[in-house]
């Protein structure tokens, strides 16, 4: 499906942005997530296709893609409309009653949240203090399984708040889109939709940070901000989708690949995009995302030790221990991934709204 998505990037590249949206509604229908993209494309195709320059509506151009997006969602969704289960489908690609995160805990800003509640009730249970406590979260948000999430300090979130958040976030973004649509505008504000979708969205899976990293890999040799972001980003997202992989011969087998595709990926665009620091600011900065990306090492050694640990109190007969400290592996890695991720995200929010007017293109060169 993601070839189908590169595929709906490369008409709109190319100038066919009637093709382009309809490969995107084929996607959307192929897989509801991908509806983290739609605000993006809804903007460019209805400014840069169907509205000239001026703010003029295209007549034939707005009928073109109408009749053919509807024709694909017809074709779709009509055969569960005729059986009545229209309902039933829509309850099933939006599962709010699963909880605000997912399972294994996706590496996002909801993450870090949680994480400061497990703290904050720690540090309640160990000092006395007087702060009002839901006893309901205290066995909630730690241990790795399906179910609604409730915090035992902060306030609860509910779905209509992330979905609040979310759009808050993605107006900026689209704002931008609307008044720059060229095409390597439009790029990164799908991925920035995307990307604030992951972020900010109710039970989001871990997988679906591969929704920033494919088209956020088509930015990566444009210039050294765009790499430095893609490779935060796909260090940090590649490293949270580990736990997937937990079996002894798969763990070696994804470190050494990742390790190999790092290398290579780095040693390539780097020195293809270099830019010398241009204040003590940036030097500072970059300081900074080195030592991050060089903290994986550990977080790798310490989740392994853990995950040994474990099984080996497993095995002796001491489950309980186990499953205390069974989810901490984890959680080290959905909090430790989600820091990298925000600031990935936060990085290129501030080079697309603040630093690429002129890169981006102005409304007269749409191409």
């Amino acid at each position: 499906m993601f070839g189908i998505l590169l595929w709906s990037i490369l008409m709109a590249r190319n100038g066919n942005k009637l093709a382009s949206g309809i490969l995107f509604a084929v996607l959307l229908n192929f897989k509801h997530i991908y509806m983290y993209l739609a605000p993006a494309y809804f903007v460019y195709l209805l400014r840069a296709f169907c509205l000239t320059p001026g703010g003029q509506i295209e007549i034939k151009n707005f009928l073109a893609l109408a009749n053919a997006v509807i024709g694909v969602f017809i074709a779709s969704l009509g055969p569960f409309a005729v059986m009545g289960q229209i309902p039933q489908l829509l309850s099933r690609l939006f599962p709010f009653t699963r909880g605000l995160n997912h399972a294994y805990w996706a590496a996002n800003f909801w993450a870090l949240v949680t994480a400061i509640d497990r703290v904050l009730l720690k540090y309640i249970q160990l000092t006395g203090s007087s702060i009002p406590v839901d006893a309901a979260g205290v066995a909630s948000s730690s241990r790795g399984l399906v179910g609604d999430t409730v915090f035992a300090v902060l306030p609860q979130v509910k779905p209509i708040h992330t979905f609040l958040i979310t759009i808050v976030f993605q107006c900026a973004i689209l704002i931008k889109l609307w008044i720059n649509p060229s095409t390597k505008s439009f790029l990164t504000a799908l991925t920035l939709c995307g990307w604030t979708s992951f972020l900010f969205g109710w039970h989001v899976h871990e997988k679906a940070v591969l929704l920033i990293l494919v088209p956020l890999s088509l930015l990566a040799a444009e210039r050294h901000a765009y790499f430095r972001t893609y490779i935060i980003a796909s260090v940090a997202g590649i490293f949270g989708l580990f736990p997937l992989i937990f079996t002894p011969a798969e763990s070696i087998v994804k470190v050494v690949y990742s390790g190999i595709w790092l290398a290579a990926v780095y040693g390539l665009l780097s020195r293809r995009v270099y830019e010398y620091p241009k204040s003590p600011i940036y030097v500072l900065l970059d300081l900074c995302e080195k030592a991050y990306l060089a903290g994986f090492a550990p977080l790798l050694a310490l989740v392994t030790v853990l995950a040994l640990r474990n099984e080996r109190t497993s095995s002796g007969g001491d489950k309980q221990a186990s499953a205390n400290m069974e989810f901490l592996p984890l959680m080290a890695t959905s909090v430790y991934c989600s820091i990298g991720l925000v600031w990935a995200y936060l990085r290129l929010g501030f080079i697309y709204l603040f630093e690429e007017s002129t890169y981006q293109g102005q409304l007269n060169g749409i191409q």
